[in-house]
């Protein structure tokens, strides 16, 4: 899996390493409201990290380096079926609100479907406007289907 590189953010493969760091950027509550749970320890997401790391060839995740203050702000993740990948970003509530979320979905929207998938699929809470307005900057679009309380979102292949 490689890095994905834009002027403003590296997205680096997921490491259990970076659970250390990670847990700071997750630790608001508030951010939780709409991607659900609690915010965990350092060694339960390392954890999670080692099982997302070993899981199936299909799943991909990356943190979001901001480049400009050299540290982790969030992540990204893609769960690969055949052509289609499912994805989400999730960004710190202290870095939030300055495009950081836009740029890292674009960014891996892009690679995916540069390289490997005709459809990219998010499911977005219906309340959530600043997830649905990454979405659009990703060129995903509202569909009519509805799973779990979210609308699908979806982008195709032109």
């Amino acid at each position: 899996m490689d890095s994905i590189e834009t002027p403003l953010l590296v997205l680096t493969p997921l490491h259990p390493d970076h659970a250390g760091e990670m847990t700071g950027v997750l630790s608001d509550l508030a951010l939780h409201e709409f991607i659900g749970g609690e915010p965990l320890t350092e060694s339960e997401l390392r954890t999670r990290y080692e099982r997302q790391t070993s899981g199936p060839p299909g799943w991909r995740n990356w943190v979001i380096r901001l480049r400009a203050e050299d540290r982790l702000v969030g992540y990204v993740q893609a769960t690969i079926d055949g052509r289609t990948a499912e994805v989400a970003w999730v960004v710190g509530t202290p870095w939030q609100g300055r495009g950081l979320a836009r740029a890292a979905a674009t960014a891996l929207v892009e690679h995916l479907m540069e390289r490997e998938v005709d459809t990219v699929v998010a499911h977005i809470h219906p309340d959530h406007a600043a997830s649905a307005s990454v979405a659009t900057a990703a060129g995903l679009r509202p569909t009519e289907r509805w799973e779990d309380g979210e609308v699908r979102w979806e982008r195709h292949r032109a």
